[in-house]
């Protein structure tokens, strides 16, 4: 690990004057991703600013017809809340799903999306739900939030403070996940919103992304037999060690139709 100077601000107006301060900074909110990245050399920020001391957005609430969390509040806070259980169960499976009690203990939401490692499940709940995220400058739309592969529309000094979440008639995310990481390596997160039908795709692809043709299907119909025949291309899907993509084209699929099966029970 490379020299670095720590800083711990308190505020968010703070971390924001840091970042105009310092040229090369990196903002930590849980470090499941910058800890290990810096321990292999892999990253040599001049400084690391450390949000956690920022109480106010780890906040989870509801607000009308929507559940707003805040950047940091961690996976397991988020899968035990009352809150979002109530308004959105799926949401709070999804992160009871994410990784082993350690990491929910330590990773944030804002810094999974922030990351938007290709086969992270947040994504597919922002995109599924039709979230909003919410920064020091500006609100983005899920839809144009994910750009690529470990990308997102964030400016340099950009800070995540927060993700709404409009609240669904129905949904479910169901994963094949990876057995030693619980990564997914095909997730898909199905959702009836008062806009429509949507359904995103984690870990198929280099980043998150839709299924217009199921969202369609179901759009006609929200059954799991509406999905039958569904066909995937593999062109453009990841293969790696885990699974080729072939195999990620059909699993889409399937986890698509047990998402339905899961949402309507």
């Amino acid at each position: 690990m490379y020299s670095f100077a720590y800083y711990r601000p308190a505020s968010l107006g703070e971390a924001r004057a840091l970042l105009g301060q310092i040229e090369e900074a990196s903002l930590l909110a849980g470090g499941q991703t910058l800890i290990p990245t810096l321990k292999q050399r892999l990253a040599s920020p001049d400084a690391v600013i450390d949000l956690k001391g920022i109480g106010a957005l780890a906040a989870i609430e509801r607000k009308g017809e929507a559940l707003v969390i805040g950047a940091l509040a961690r996976h397991a806070a988020v899968a035990a809340s009352p809150v979002v259980r109530e308004a959105i169960p799926a949401l709070a499976a999804l992160a009871d799903g994410i990784g082993d009690p350690q990491v929910r203990n330590r990773g944030t939401l804002g810094g999974s999306i922030a990351n938007n490692d290709p086969a992270a499940d947040y994504p597919a709940a922002l995109l599924g739900l039709g979230a909003t995220v919410t920064t020091c400058e500006r609100s983005i739309p899920a839809d144009n939030f994910f750009t690529g592969l470990f990308a997102t529309d964030l400016e340099p000094d950009e800070i995540v403070t927060a993700v709404s979440f409009p609240i669904p008639r129905r949904a479910a995310y169901v994963k094949f996940p990876n057995p030693a990481s619980r990564f997914a390596i095909v997730g898909v997160f199905v959702a009836e919103t008062a806009a429509g039908v949507r359904v995103a795709v984690t870990g198929a692809a280099p980043c998150v992304f839709r299924l217009p043709p199921a969202e369609a299907a179901l759009a006609r119909a929200f059954a799991p037999e509406s999905l039958d025949g569904l066909s995937i291309a593999a062109d453009g899907l990841n293969s790696d060690i885990h699974a080729v993509a072939a195999y990620r084209a059909h699993l889409v699929a399937v986890m698509a139709r047990r998402a339905v099966r899961q949402a309507l029970a």
